[in-house]
């Protein structure tokens, strides 16, 4: 305290870097510390000397301090809990560690070591992942170690290993501003990267010679900024490729020398890729001959011609086969290891590179060895300080099949932390079952609200973004530092120090006699150090590399040998490469279908992918209402023109069926997708839907050889999902708190959303949680009498209500005075059928409009209760309408950041501000 009574504020400025895809951007943190009264993160700003993203941020990422503002819905205390139908109740971390560790390695004495799983996540530190490595393969002896990176980036990993010889992009992020011609393939990144795609959008202001080929089956924004766009029918990339190949080859756009010399196995794929002419390929992926000879000519004629591609190659059954077509282009005519061309794997998570670095999953070991290599073995077991022949040979269970072991009771344990299965796996049902079956499940996170977090026996929580020490890897193989800003809230802690103090409790139970201790760390600095040292002689060699290097002179790419000055930007640019012989290898790619065809009773193709402004299951961005702005609501997007054949219309909840399960959703109209497909989100999980999301519905067949599962295509059909009761509820104030609160009653209906709105003028950190519900009949008294508790909208002299109890319908609205007037403040309104004046009604409550005239007539309320007025600029609040008035008067994308500032800040709104230019206006 200070001389006058008032609490000692202190401000920090912490550099670090961004928790959301792989692109690895710098940032200043902004925290603030009050004596006594603890540290908040207050403020974020790019950072200008960091070279992945020189201070840019996307929308995600100008929001992360928001995430962790409150503590609502944060993990602060360890939980157990002793019979699985009881409750879990708090604990010290004395007593949750022993009990962990008691009960692993009791296990493990009476099942073996390959009865134990771990589960982790691409969002931890490196220092985070090895330390569950060492623990899983070096002191428990199982393999059983994977990561949702399975889920995201293992086809491109096994495709660059067969290709190239080694794990790892050969390009740099400087390529973005080097290349000629930009291939797109299976990524819409303007919405998974756009901090990258910004990049590329100034690249190709300067050079309007520079030409964009984007691949996808959705007219995505990425698509529509494109010089030609392939809409090719969903899983015929391999075919697209092997005809450009054999266009490339018959047009002579190949490069002899370089295949001669650097390659091999070129003569048994052009035998193959005979067989694909442009014609017979065209036709396969339902796009105009002309168009695929186009891109062809485009790639091969190119002085510099790089691939970007993402989960639309990855997340298939053929998904290595993808990856391979793609890289045999840039083996073939030479456009691999120089400035500008290559082929470019974008990350989907934050350190999924150095996950793979520590080998932390279940098909490798650290620095990038082999599981099933005697000496790579011998050489980690010498490192560890462990006796001969200690490593399991046994590659352990990926994803799927580890869930399907957990399930059977092969694997009795599992340890979950920092991801969220339960949502995020395909065909979760089986998933769930796994869990319940399973006869321990560990659950270490920063939040409450995930759909894993149920099925805990034990919670450990753990500290998140600016709570952290430590490193990551981004795309372009840079290692950049993490700092903690603040501390972590209650008994929250690191990562690495929880699996650390299980794994010293489980070695004295375990290790072998006369082991020296393997957990002795102290610091995230000691754990590199000891990562490092496995790398040195590898091709990922970061000997050069330690935490003072990183601090003095800032993030460092690999490899770096020790006595070498810098890292390398570009691999193979000798033309050797990783492989026995040191040439790059051509594979057999012939196109396969999908794993499972559309059929009379599954006639659409579902496809999956992601919202502009959220991540993964919004266990942190789904704390965030202004990041709903854009995209509030999940839904179904369906070609107009199906949707007219099947008597659907926009807005009406419809049913999506697979062999699987099903899913309600509401209806959206769109022509970005083809007929006979349909597109869902990925994010909207158990936490705002009364299902678990999209992959209900989707099929977990996976990848032979990178085990990673087919979760981009479905065969489904869809029907309009009849109610004979609709809700709709808002309510104005602490959304996380009536989230937390209305979350447990959406499984009881046939159809529930939640979704979060800022008011369109209200101060700063009000906003609003908006319920819609839909069952077959209306539910119990005590349910609703349940919803009004938890949105605190109980009768009062500001409450008027309207009951009819025997049709079970209820309306009420509640008040609260300003000094410029009264204002909605709450609504819940029921209904035999969707009521549009319910909607005119919530947009007046949302817009934070005085209430003129007699409170009486709020259920008399009419208007249009149109489609709502998305905004497009998170960063400026812009709305769609504002922007479709300036176009209609001839304004470009140019004029829309001079006369409305959207586009100015962020960025990530330009590609939308571009097809809206595009599109002919409406009234």
């Amino acid at each position: 305290m200070d001389g006058a009574g008032a609490p000692v504020v202190r401000r920090t400025r912490t550099r670090s870097t961004c928790c959301y895809c792989g692109v690895g951007c710098g940032v200043l943190i902004d925290a603030e510390h009050v004596e006594g009264a603890g540290s908040r993160i207050v403020g974020i700003e790019g950072d200008p000397e960091h070279p992945a993203n020189y201070g840019r941020l996307c929308t995600k990422g100008r929001t992360l301090p928001q995430t962790s503002a409150e503590l609502t819905g944060r993990l602060t205390h360890p939980e157990l809990r002793r019979l699985r139908n009881e409750p879990r109740h708090p604990v010290d971390w004395a007593v949750a560690l022993d009990t962990v560790a008691d009960r692993l390695a009791g296990i493990v004495q009476q099942h073996g070591p390959d009865a134990v799983a771990f589960y982790v996540s691409g969002q931890l530190l490196t220092e985070d992942y090895y330390v569950f490595n060492k623990l899983a393969k070096g002191l428990i002896g199982t393999n059983n170690i994977d990561t949702n990176s399975r889920l995201c980036m293992s086809s491109a990993v096994t495709g660059y290993k067969l290709a190239l010889g080694a794990d790892g992009p050969p390009t740099c992020y400087e390529d973005l501003e080097l290349a000629k011609t930009v291939l797109f393939a299976g990524s819409n990144m303007a919405y998974a990267h756009p901090v990258l795609f910004r990049r590329l959008e100034d690249a190709r202001e300067r050079d309007p010679d520079i030409r964009w080929v984007v691949i996808d089956p959705r007219r995505t924004d990425t698509a529509v900024m494109s010089d030609l766009h392939l809409a090719i029918q969903p899983g015929t990339d391999v075919a697209l490729f092997n005809g450009m190949l054999h266009h490339l080859i018959w047009e002579g756009l190949i490069d002899s020398a370089f295949i001669a010399n650097n390659t091999e196995g070129f003569a048994e794929l052009k035998q193959l890729v005979r067989d694909y002419t442009p014609r017979m390929a065209a036709d396969l992926c339902g796009i105009p001959v002309a168009d695929l000879i186009q891109a062809a000519e485009w790639f091969g004629r190119s002085p510099a011609a790089l691939s970007l591609y993402c989960m639309g190659l990855n997340q298939s059954v053929h998904g290595t086969d993808k990856n391979l077509a793609l890289i045999h282009l840039h083996l073939a005519t030479g456009q691999i290891g120089k400035p500008g061309a290559g082929p470019f794997s974008l990350t989907g998570q934050p350190n999924a590179m150095g996950g793979r670095e520590v080998g932390g999953m279940a098909t490798m070991l650290a620095a990038h060895r082999e599981i099933a290599d005697d000496q790579h073995r011998a050489e980690v077991e010498q490192l560890w300080g462990l006796p001969a022949n200690t490593l399991s040979p046994k590659p352990g269970l990926s994803a799927v099949p580890l869930f399907d072991a957990l399930r059977s009771g092969k694997v009795k344990a599992v340890w979950i932390a920092c991801t969220n299965p339960v949502h995020s796996m395909p065909d979760i049902g089986r998933v769930r079952e796994a869990l319940q079956h399973a006869e321990y499940v560990i659950v270490q996170e920063a939040f409450r609200n995930t759909d894993t977090v149920p099925y805990a026996d034990v919670l450990l929580p753990a500290a998140t973004w600016g709570e952290k020490e430590g490193t990551v890897t981004n795309s372009e193989r840079r290692i950049s530092r993490v700092r903690q800003a603040v501390p972590a809230p209650g008994q929250a802690r690191p990562d690495w120090w929880i699996a650390n103090e299980v794994a010293r409790r489980i070695e004295a139970r375990l290790a072998p006699p006369g082991v020296a201790p393997m957990f002795e760390f102290k610091a995230p600095s000691a754990i590199f150090d000891e990562h490092r040292s496995l790398t040195i002689g590898r091709d990922l060699d970061i000997g050069g590399i330690d935490y003072a290097k990183l601090e003095n002179q800032g993030p460092q790419q690999w490899p770096l040998r020790a006595g070498d000055t810098q890292g390398q930007a570009r691999r193979y640019g000798d033309g050797v490469f990783a492989t026995a012989n040191g040439k790059a290898r051509f594979h057999i790619t012939p196109y396969k279908p999908v794993a499972e065809p559309t059929s009379a009773r599954f006639p659409l193709r579902l496809l999956t992918g992601r919202l502009r402004d959220q991540w993964h299951g919004m266990t942190r961005t789904g704390r965030v209402p202004g990041l709903f702005a854009n995209s509030p609501e999940p839904g179904l997007r369906m070609q107009p023109e199906d949707a007219a054949r099947r008597g659907l219309v926009a807005g009406e909840l419809v049913r999506v069926i697979s062999k699987r399960g099903e899913l309600v959703l509401p209806l959206e109209l769109s022509d970005e997708v083809n007929s006979g497909t349909v597109f869902a989100a990925m994010h909207w999980s158990g936490q705002f839907l009364s299902s678990g999301g999209i992959n209900e519905v989707s099929q977990p067949a996976v990848d032979a050889r990178s085990q990673q599962p087919e979760l981009k295509h479905a065969a489904v059909r869809v029907e309009k999902a009849e109610f004979g009761w609709h809700l709709l509820a808002a309510r104005r104030g602490d959304v996380l708190a009536l989230q937390a609160a209305v979350q447990p009653l959406l499984k009881d209906c046939g159809f529930a959303a939640i979704g979060l709105y800022g008011e369109t003028d209200a101060p700063a950190g009000k906003a609003w949680l908006v319920l819609r519900a839909a069952a077959e009949t209306a539910p119990a008294e005590t349910w609703l009498e349940t919803l009004v508790e938890a949105l605190d909208l109980a009768a009062g002299q500001d409450t008027l209500e309207y009951r009819d109890a025997r049709r079970g319908l209820l309306k009420r609205v509640g008040w609260r005075t300003d000094a410029d007037g009264s204002h909605i403040d709450g609504l819940l309104l029921t209904d035999a059928q969707r009521d549009p004046n319910s909607e005119s009604l919530l947009d007046t409550a949302l817009a934070g409009r005085v209430w003129s005239g007699s409170r009486l007539a709020v259920f008399a309320h009419s208007g249009s209760g149109g489609a709502r007025d998305a905004v497009v600029c998170n960063c400026m609040g812009i709305r769609e309408s504002q922007i479709r008035t300036q176009v209609a008067q001839g304004a470009g994308v140019v004029e829309l950041k001079e006369r409305l500032g959207c586009g100015t800040v962020c960025g990530s709104c330009l590609p939308q501000l571009a097809q809206l230019c595009r599109q002919p206006q409406r009234a």
